[in-house]
């Protein structure tokens, strides 16, 4: 076992709880823009005073509609500015916010709802109340609806005029540090999701020692900014938008990914929050543009000279004049119009949920964008660890944040302590004394650190597969590379206790076309033709030799199937943050896996050929 900590730079207040941080920055810039909603083709400016009225405002009309404190309310919204209007203002009114995903089915809402206790719900849309509506019976203790689309965000304030100012100053001082701050439920890729307590100082703490570690990226000479897409339900996204206020960034919201582009155009902020996955879309998505245009030889030779160019930074290694002169010309030619298209100003990037891959993670810092990878999960209020600007190393998730201490045990698993580990699992104190070693979080994840801590993941400690032959693997060793490939949507390998190793993959449906056209096929053929296409059984081999040339023999995938269904957060094989349910997939696919395993090809209507 081998441990590094990492001290706290800022001193813990048990008293203090999330209201503290607007209360504080409310009184150090109170007319500095906190965010940006979006007004026709352009962003309004809130500014720290404007939002702090708008949230006791409705705090108040909560307190008059019956809410306690402690008590819960759920909260099943789309990433917008309601999100974290509505979360400062249940802090305010002294209760607990419990969120529920988008895309969760009703019997996910029932059991997140009924377990957590919740007297009241937030609704979104006219859907989310038909969810909502299919198990409120079973919901007796939930005793007040509202839905945001219907205006109700107004009726609670209009209600709360005559609440007085000094009731929501007493009612945001009851919580202290130790006290439940929210509930969120894990995404669940196996089993029944599990209620993560996180208390008031996970975020107050984790959000000032973080501020200082980032003070890179939160301080902009124009004023740091950043456009959240992802879901604000997940707890990475959500101490994002807490970290934000105490750090004086400007946040914008952008839930539909189809208006991403356009989004970052106008808003231009100077750092994003994203899933691997993003990055590689953006860089696939420029490559197969530049093939259309009849530039794909030039924008491969600019890829890999962004990515010998920062190898060289990296390692001290002078950049000779001729790579100087080419990095120009490459500059003006592709990486100038690719920061463009995210803005302009992006300088930072803070990328989790996934390894994003040393060829992306170099190819964007030529381009000026440094990803810094962070590690963490629910239980550790999103992160544990993460990359500094001024510390910069390709292929980590980073050091531990300040106030956090990693230790690898024996056999390579990583345990996290500090002030961002979680209380407890709600209601559930087996998998609470199962889930700690000793005070420490047992994460379940596989890595080890060098010598300046920065940490390295290598795999799931569950997800670790077993050949026949007694070879041990790591799936995602294979999977993220062959997941670059731009035609690739989702890789799942397999091969526990079998002779060799396989996976399944299935393609993006978003790149397919392009691609084909491309590459002179017909653009207009469906996902089950195309997995019969011989040029695209190709480009998978090849996406698939290229992962197998960086294991041993052992390791490497004999076989694969496409499959025609895409793998998505609504036919239940993606978590919110878009990884993937590997054994609700390894259960439904079981006999396609099984057919790979008998050597004749299994011909299905979702899975169509083997190689």
């Amino acid at each position: 076992m081998k441990q590094f900590d990492m001290p706290a730079v800022v001193p813990a207040d048990p008293g203090a709880n999330i209201t503290d941080l607007l209360v504080d920055r409310l009184a150090a810039t109170p007319d500095s823009v906190l965010f940006s909603v979006p007004r026709g083709a352009g962003w309004a400016p809130v500014t720290t005073s404007e939002f702090h009225r708008q949230v006791v405002s409705l705090a108040k009309g909560l307190v008059a509609a019956g809410i306690e404190p402690g008590d819960k309310i759920g909260l099943m919204c789309k990433t917008r500015y309601e999100w974290t209007l509505i979360d400062f203002a249940t802090w305010f009114a002294g209760a607990v916010l419990v969120p529920v995903y988008e895309t969760s089915s009703p019997t996910q809402m029932q059991w997140i709802l009924g377990d957590s206790g919740a007297s009241a719900v937030i609704l979104e849309t006219a859907d989310h109340f038909a969810k909502f509506d299919e198990v409120h019976p079973d919901l007796p203790d939930i005793g007040t609806v509202w839905q945001i689309d219907l205006g109700d965000l107004a009726k609670i304030v209009a209600g709360g005029v005559d609440v007085p100012d000094a009731e929501i100053e007493r009612r945001r001082r009851l919580a202290t540090g130790a006290d439940i701050a929210t509930l969120i439920y894990t995404a669940g890729t196996t089993g029944r999701p599990k209620g993560c307590v996180l208390t008031h100082s996970n975020f107050v703490e984790t959000s000032r020692n973080a501020g200082i570690a980032l003070s890179g990226v939160l301080n902009h000479e124009d004023g740091a900014s950043t456009l959240l897409f992802i879901t604000t339900a997940h707890v990475f996204a959500r101490f994002i938008a807490v970290l934000c206020v105490h750090g004086n960034v400007r946040v914008g919201h952008q839930p539909d990914t189809r208006q991403l582009l356009p989004a970052l155009a106008s808003f231009k902020p100077t750092f994003l929050l994203a899933v691997p996955r993003v990055f590689e879309k953006v860089y696939n998505s420029a490559e197969q543009k530049a093939e259309a245009a009849g530039r794909g030889k030039i924008f491969e030779a600019a890829a890999h000279l962004a990515v010998k160019h920062s190898k060289a930074l990296a390692e001290g290694t002078p950049v000779s004049l001729s790579m100087k002169i080419r990095f120009a010309i490459f500059d003006r030619l592709v990486y100038s119009k690719l920061r463009t298209a995210m803005g302009g100003k992006v300088r930072y990037a803070v990328s989790g949920s996934a390894p994003l891959g040393e060829f992306l993670g170099h190819f964007y810092h030529s381009l000026g964008i440094k990803i810094l990878e962070g590690y963490g999960l629910t239980e550790t209020t999103a992160p544990a660890t993460v990359g500094r600007t001024d510390q910069f190393k390709v292929g980590t998730v980073g050091p531990p944040l300040p106030g956090v201490s990693i230790r690898i045990m024996d056999d390579g698993e990583i345990e996290v302590k500090g002030v961002n580990v979680f209380k407890e699992y709600w209601h559930n104190p087996e998998a609470t004394q199962a889930a700690f070693d000793d005070g420490w979080f047992r994460t379940g994840d596989i890595g080890d650190f060098d010598a300046d801590g920065f940490v390295t993941i290598t795999a799931r400690k569950k997800e670790i597969i077993v050949t026949a032959g007694g070879k041990n693997v790591a799936p995602a060793a294979l999977e993220d590379p062959i997941r670059s490939n731009p035609l690739v949507g989702q890789v799942i390998v397999v091969g526990d206790r079998k002779p060799f190793i396989a996976a399944l993959v299935t393609l993006d449906p978003d790149m397919l076309a392009v691609w084909l056209h491309n590459n002179g096929e017909d653009a207009s053929m469906s996902i089950a033709e195309a997995a019969l296409n011989p040029a695209v059984l190709a480009e998978v081999q090849r996406a698939i030799d290229h992962a197998n040339s960086h294991v041993s023999r052992a390791e490497s995938i004999r076989k694969f199937v496409i499959l025609t269904v895409e793998l998505t957060e609504d036919n239940g094989y993606l978590t919110p943050k878009l990884s993937i349910k590997r054994d609700v997939i390894l259960r439904d696919f079981a006999a396609t896996i099984e057919g790979m395993y008998q050597g004749v090809p299994v011909v299905t209507e979702q899975n169509p050929v083997v190689r």
